[in-house]
Order: C-alpha cells, then sequence, then structure tokens
C-alpha cells in the first residue's frame, strides 16, 4: 500500500495498516494497532496516531474506533445490517414467500434499506455459482442491464435470473440448461433488484 512521502519507520506502517481497516469497513482499536505493528505498550499507538491526525492523514473522533480518513469526496464504506426478507426460487417461477429470517452483515457505502437478501431454492442458477441454500444480497432497482442478475416477479411470482434484454423483449434465463427461459408477457414482470453478492454458510449460522 503507498504512504506519503514524509511518513517513515513505524508511522508509515501505523498509516497502513488503519488505512486497510478502514477502507475494509471498520476502524481498528488501540490494542490492535499495537499488536499489528509490534509495539510494546498502546500509549506508542497512540502517540503516532495522534500525530496523523496532526498531519491531517486521519480524523478522531470520540470512541475506541473513532478514526476515519478525511472526506476525498468517495463514499465512506461502513458495516450495514441487511434484512432477509425470505426465499426465492432459483427454479420455475413460484409464489413470492416474504418470512423474515434475520440479518446478514457486509460492508457498503449504500444504507441498508437500498438492500435486501433471500434464500435461494432451486436449482435454475448453478451455472452461476448459486446453489440452494445460498443467500442472495441484492440491491433495490427498477431497471437493470442485459446480462445483470436480477430477482423479478412475474404475476406475482418471484424468481432469480439473468436478464437478458432484446429491444422491447426480455428473457429470464437460466444459468442451467435443464431450465427454460421465462419470457414475460408485456407488463407482467417488476423487477425488484439487481443481485450484487452471493453469500454461502458451510456451517448453518447461528439464529
Amino acid at each position: 500500500m503507498n504512504t506519503e512521502p514524509e511518513l517513515k519507520g513505524p508511522r508509515a506502517k501505523v498509516f497502513a495498516f488503519i488505512t486497510e481497516r478502514l477502507r475494509a469497513g471498520r476502524s481498528p482499536t488501540l490494542r490492535e494497532v499495537q499488536a499489528a505493528v509490534g509495539f510494546r505498550s498502546t500509549e506508542s499507538a497512540r502517540i503516532h496516531l495522534d500525530a496523523l491526525v496532526r498531519l491531517g492523514k486521519l480524523i478522531k473522533e470520540p470512541g475506541a474506533r473513532g478514526y476515519h480518513l478525511p472526506d476525498t469526496g468517495e463514499p465512506r464504506r461502513t458495516v450495514v445490517s441487511v434484512p432477509v426478507l425470505g426465499r426465492v426460487q432459483a427454479g420455475a417461477l413460484t409464489t413470492a414467500v416474504e418470512d423474515r429470517e434475520g440479518e446478514l452483515l457486509m460492508v457498503s457505502h449504500r444504507e441498508n434499506d437500498e438492500l435486501f437478501a433471500l434464500r435461494v431454492q432451486g436449482e435454475s442458477m448453478n451455472g452461476a455459482g448459486i446453489l440452494p441454500g445460498d443467500f442472495v444480497i441484492v440491491r433495490r432497482q427498477a431497471v437493470a442491464a442485459s446480462g445483470d442478475i436480477v430477482v423479478a416477479l412475474v404475476d406475482e411470482e418471484a424468481t432469480v435470473k439473468r436478464l437478458h434484454v432484446r429491444g422491447k423483449r426480455m428473457e429470464l434465463r437460466a444459468e442451467n440448461p435443464a431450465f427454460p427461459a421465462i419470457v414475460p408477457a408485456p407488463g407482467t414482470m417488476t423487477l425488484l433488484g439487481k443481485v450484487i453478492e452471493v453469500r454461502r454458510f458451510i456451517e448453518s449460522p447461528a439464529p
């Protein structure tokens, strides 16, 4: 990771570590900085962090994790809680099931009301690496580009498929040759959002 020319030695290591952690969405504590850089005490970590604040490299707010980077015009990424709103079929169309199952955490610059998650049922998207039991995290949007994986309602039945657009004709295509494409009649499809992440648990998460 690049650091500014005037930062050398332990101070450069501190800045590189805290920048990496901030860009991942979470400010480290003094003890985490101490362990990462190899200081003998948290006071050494504090001295270098205070110096970075004076240099304008960091901003300090109240709290153990109160450090953040100066505003550069880029959206700030934070950990957001994404509601799991139920299940969606990756197969034949099925009636939408909305039964809130809990929440997933992810790092995003978006507000959590822009995102929702669904548990996948069916095997029609296994060619895209979306398997039964996976969670798809979806960004709410009413339009999408051809080739995007989307969650759509067709006559109030929900599915996750890859969108293909040809002129005014839209198709919802599976990523499994055993499943035919769905061709909604005009005016019968509502796009709920675009799939932006797939989450899989090897062991079932705790309630």
